[in-house]
């Protein structure tokens, strides 16, 4: 390892040689990548096995949420969003601010989700149940919620698109 989180990794497969050095999860990324075009076996395996491009989130975020020295933000007023999209963009936010090295966690807390809602904490855990029950979201250790990889997917392909939609028409 060489510096506060963050790895390096030398592979030789026959004549191919790489290496791959930053964050453990780039280089987990690239890891795949590499397995991937070299080995048939590990592309129809990596086919099947849900990952989500950092990258391509964090642009089909921009104007959606966005990030301060105060931690994230849902940019998207909540008057115009239901209160299960309104929950899951701040649990995306987590997830993507945690990805990006900007926030110290994943895990969104119930009473923060409750205040940035603005609703009773009866009607959050309903929802927050809601989602945990179609695997969207997990139930962290404590009082605290993160959006699964699933979810993250599945928020990506089609909340966001809708939520873009009533932002621009």
């Amino acid at each position: 390892m060489s510096g506060e989180g963050k790895i390096s990794v030398h592979v030789r497969y026959g004549d191919f040689e790489a290496s791959f050095s930053g964050s453990l999860e780039g280089v987990w990324l690239s890891l795949n990548s590499f397995f991937g075009e070299f080995l048939p076996s590990f592309g129809v395996a990596r086919r099947l096995v849900l990952s989500v491009d950092l990258q391509n989130l964090a642009k089909d975020c921009e104007g959606v949420v966005g990030f301060s020295v105060e931690g994230a933000n849902v940019l998207v007023g909540k008057d115009r969003l239901t209160d299960v999209e309104c929950l899951l963009l701040w649990l995306l936010a987590g997830y993507l601010g945690f990805g990006l090295g900007l926030l110290k966690s994943d895990v969104v807390g119930k009473e923060d989700l409750q205040a940035r809602l603005g609703k009773s904490g009866k009607i959050v855990s309903t929802r927050l149940g809601e989602l945990v029950k179609s695997g969207w979201v997990l139930k962290a250790d404590g009082e605290g919620y993160r959006i699964s990889t699933f979810g993250v997917i599945q928020v990506q392909k089609e909340v966001l698109p809708k939520i873009k939609a009533k932002v621009s028409g």
